[in-house]
């Protein structure tokens, strides 16, 4: 686990690379050990208050469309100076008007061991055609329960951290930290 000190040196390091107009805001930079994500807030198009949902839509995806094209010289530039330092590929995304996107990002594969009974929920689902693989219907599972409990995970989060800075006050955290971010490969320092 990347600690809070480590992602705030991650986000400081993107706040001062990341050219000024790239962004009207750089709303969140977020690792884990595969990869890095990055959004930005992008300006809404312009419409008449009362523009139906249909014409506000297409106008926020055309401008999220934009936006991914026109700055992606800059944005690949920025990563592969990222990706040297902090050795996890970078990922972007914008907000516009509310809307949430995410351009290219890694899919990482999760090995996981499952008896027969959670074997059927992952075969209804693919019967029930909300998902093609079983593969398809695990990731159809975790993303609802990240949508259900994200009050939870985030508090679980935090217990983690507070642990994370109780063991670097330890008699020993030197030799803790320096063997865990050897072996691991979490560390986000450059190298």
């Amino acid at each position: 686990m990347i600690t809070e000190a480590q992602k705030e040196k991650l986000r400081g390091w993107f706040a001062g690379r990341l050219p000024d107009d790239l962004f009207e805001e750089l709303t969140e930079v977020s690792v884990d050990r595969e990869e890095i994500t990055v959004v930005g807030r992008v300006p809404a198009p312009r419409l008449a208050e009362d523009a139906p949902a249909a014409e506000r839509e297409a106008a926020v995806t055309a401008r999220i469309q934009e936006f991914r094209e026109r700055t992606r010289e800059t944005r690949m530039a920025v990563a592969r100076d990222a990706e040297h330092r902090f050795r996890k590929k970078v990922s972007w995304g914008v907000v516009c008007d509310g809307q949430r996107a995410l351009f290219t990002h890694v899919a990482a594969p999760v090995m996981t061991r499952l008896r027969q009974p959670e074997r059927q929920v992952l075969d209804t689902l693919i019967a029930a055609g909300v998902a093609r693989s079983r593969s398809d219907a695990l990731a159809w599972c975790v993303r609802l329960v990240q949508r259900h409990t994200d009050d939870w995970l985030n508090e679980l989060r935090e217990s983690l951290e507070h642990v994370q800075r109780v063991r670097a006050q330890g008699p020993d955290a030197e030799e803790v930290t320096d063997s865990r971010d050897d072996s691991s490969g979490q560390d986000v320092e450059e190298g």
